[in-house]
């Protein structure tokens, strides 16, 4: 689960966290509520009874596992690295036949949501290469299969 945005920290945490006021990683994260953990209303959150760090205690409010992040310098767990971008629509063929291969590797590389704008541009780029007879009739072709496959 990535770690929340500053915004996604304060829209999520409650009023008497340090989360609305502080980054991850400045308060310790308890398991839950308890009289050890009082509301400091002269700094607005909660702060551990004994050594007056900041804490909060809804743990799936902010996002981490309970640990002592301020208190004992507890790492925060690492963001997960970004999603690669997703792949680009493959090099147009110059040689007629391979049209219809072609089509079908943009329709398996693309997202069931994004088929038919990765197939108007695929057939807009073929266009800049081909007739449109031979465009429509492999796209005729491949749409017969590659729809029925997605089933």
């Amino acid at each position: 689960m990535p770690l929340p945005s500053e915004d996604e920290l304060r829209d999520a945490t409650c009023v008497a966290c340090p989360g609305q006021s502080l980054p991850l990683g400045a308060f310790d994260v308890a398991e839950r509520p308890g009289p050890g953990i009082p509301y400091d209303a002269a700094l607005g959150y909660r702060v551990h009874a004994v050594t007056g760090t900041p804490t909060c205690v809804h743990p799936y409010r902010v996002g981490v596992p309970p640990a002592r992040y301020a208190s004992a310098g507890t790492p925060l767990p690492p963001r997960p690295a970004p999603a690669p971008p997703p792949p680009a629509d493959p090099e147009l063929p110059a040689d007629p036949t391979l049209l219809e291969a072609w089509l079908i590797a943009v329709a398996r590389g693309s997202e069931p949501a994004t088929l038919g704008a990765a197939l108007r541009r695929a057939e807009a780029r073929a266009l800049t290469r081909f007739p449109p007879g031979d465009v429509v009739a492999a796209l005729r072709r491949v749409l017969t299969v590659e729809l029925a496959r997605r089933r």
